[in-house]
């Protein structure tokens, strides 16, 4: 019969490990990261949504003790684990904050920025816009349902004690950079637009030297771009969609399965 402290220490452990795991995931997933959600509302969060949790987290085999050099080891790994599943969930927005970066930096409405509340930076407001909008397109889909869904999914995947699989971090690792390749292709019809303008421009100063390219050239410029930013919002949902999907896929694949999308 197992003593009453092993049995205490198995309870701690049931609690703590799931907790760990959580609350780094809270820590980094998109909205609740940085600033922009205070440390006690996510700890908060973390510890009821671990609460709902633990009724569907297997059980942990008897004797875990979380004191142990082998119990510190497994909280380390569940931390990071929450952490790099929450960091994923990242890769869904920062794509439109670079492309509303670079749109603001094409068009001239770069000089407009505010502070980051996540950051704690000066960005574009262009890139700010992109941003609120991609949060209420995100829980507007339930797109942080369909990430705790998946977080729950881990514990049976990827149970306590164990990591990722290789095969899945090396795709999360070549996965990283194409946020960027998203967020330049989304800005290439501001690029190419303002590309037409300033050329335009300049062959207008050349046949005309009188005009005053430094008064005209901005005001056009920055019509041009805040017309480019409205026609671009057609498209936001379906790029939207698309960038959710692989990163989904991406975050699936880390834990060693497979799904095809979710929206």
């Amino acid at each position: 019969m197992e003593s009453l402290d092993s049995v205490t220490l198995t309870a701690v452990a049931q609690i703590v490990w799931p907790l760990c795991r959580i609350g780094a995931f809270l820590a980094t997933m998109f909205v609740f990261s940085g600033n922009s959600c205070p440390r006690m509302t996510r700890a908060l969060l973390a510890l009821a949504i671990t609460v709902c949790m633990l009724p569907s987290i297997p059980d942990l085999p008897p004797h875990s003790d979380p004191f142990t050099l082998q119990g510190f080891v497994i909280t380390i790994k569940e931390c990071l684990l929450g952490l790099v599943l929450g960091i994923a969930t990242l890769f869904v927005s920062q794509a439109f904050t670079i492309a509303g970066q670079v749109v603001a930096m094409q068009t001239g409405l770069g000089f407009a920025s505010l502070v980051d509340p996540v950051s704690g930076t000066n960005s574009p407001v262009v890139g700010q816009f992109f941003n609120v909008l991609c949060t209420l397109v995100f829980f507007g889909l339930d797109g942080h349902l369909y990430f705790f869904r998946l977080l729950l999914e881990s514990f049976r995947l990827v149970p306590i004690g164990q990591f990722f699989p290789l095969a899945g971090m090396q795709e999360f690792i070549s996965f990283s950079s194409s946020m960027f390749k998203a967020g330049l292709t989304m800005s290439m019809s501001a690029i190419c637009t303002m590309l037409v303008v300033n050329f335009t421009l300049g062959v207008m100063t050349k046949a005309a030297p009188q005009l005053n390219i430094f008064s005209l050239g901005f005001a056009i410029t920055m019509i041009v771009g805040i017309v480019v930013i409205l026609l671009s919002l057609g498209a936001f949902m379906s790029n939207f969609t698309n960038n959710f999907n692989d990163v989904f896929n991406v975050s699936c694949s880390l834990l060693g399965t497979s799904c095809d999308g979710v929206l």
